[in-house]
């Protein structure tokens, strides 16, 4: 094995010993840790295939750090992203037990499934070549466990949050739709509820100007980096509204009246 995939392989093998232990996130020791964006994803692979027999196989990806703002607060000048295991996608209305996760919070994006498959080619995708690539999208919500993360550190430690699977610890869909093609997904408003109580509201020109830019940017991204994006594949967009930070007892409702509406409940 050559030892840059020996290392990022270690690097895995002790993500995986703190998700299993519950130790905060913090940076990987320097020895192993990514010095860049491609070691960064090289890590997050391995970590990949070794939750692959318990969390299932490759169904998605996730699109994370969509806004300035939080590209700003993160300090690094991309979105970044990660894949989806199978056996954590989840229909609308999942118990989510926060002792299954080092720190819950939830974001609140636009999901969509492709219907077929994004071929390798020249040019770069599009935002427009993407909608015609498009089967169907939903309201969902994207499971995060940040694992206790310092924030006041967090810029100093993105690789490794990518290396860490992007943080990604599922997604809840809603109902999913076929009748959007009529609709301007950058005007569509979102807004969250907790127990109620209205706690934040967005616009889909909130993720990279469409949602479907931060489609195009991970077709490119994904396809660079040698692997496929096939038809069937769900893709998270990206958090429209700042990221929620839920207890046992809440209930979290997320909603885009022209989509409808998508919840979980903490126990």
């Amino acid at each position: 094995m050559h030892s840059q995939s020996k290392t990022a392989l270690k690097a895995a093998e002790l993500l995986l010993a703190q998700h299993r232990k519950n130790v905060a996130f913090t940076d990987l020791p320097i020895d192993i840790k990514p010095k860049t964006e491609s070691d960064a994803y090289a890590i997050q692979a391995e970590f990949f295939k070794l939750r692959k027999s318990r969390l299932g196989d490759i169904v998605g990806y996730k699109v994370a750090l969509t806004s300035e703002v939080m590209q700003s607060l993160l300090q690094f000048p991309s979105p970044f992203s990660g894949p989806l295991h199978g056996n954590l996608i989840y229909n609308d209305g999942k118990i989510l037990s926060a002792k299954d996760y080092g720190h819950l919070c939830i974001e609140c994006e636009i999901a969509a499934v492709l219907k077929t498959d994004l071929p390798q080619r020249e040019t770069p995708y599009r935002a427009t070549d993407i909608a015609h690539a498009i089967d169907t999208i939903a309201p969902a919500l994207e499971i995060v466990d940040d694992r206790r993360a310092d924030y006041d550190r967090i810029s100093q430690e993105v690789l490794t949050l990518i290396a860490d699977n992007a943080w990604n610890a599922g997604l809840v869909h809603g109902k999913m739709t076929d009748d959007w093609r009529t609709l301007d997904l950058a005007a569509l408003k979102g807004t969250v509820r907790i127990n109620g109580q209205l706690v934040g509201e967005g616009y889909g020109r909130d993720v990279l100007g469409h949602p479907f830019n931060a489609l195009a940017w991970l077709a490119n991204k994904i396809l660079d980096q040698g692997h496929s994006i096939k038809a069937g594949m769900t893709i998270m967009t990206g958090t429209m509204i700042k990221t929620q930070f839920v207890q046992p007892g809440d209930e979290l409702t997320f909603t885009i009246p022209e989509l409808g509406s998508v919840g979980v409940h903490v126990s």
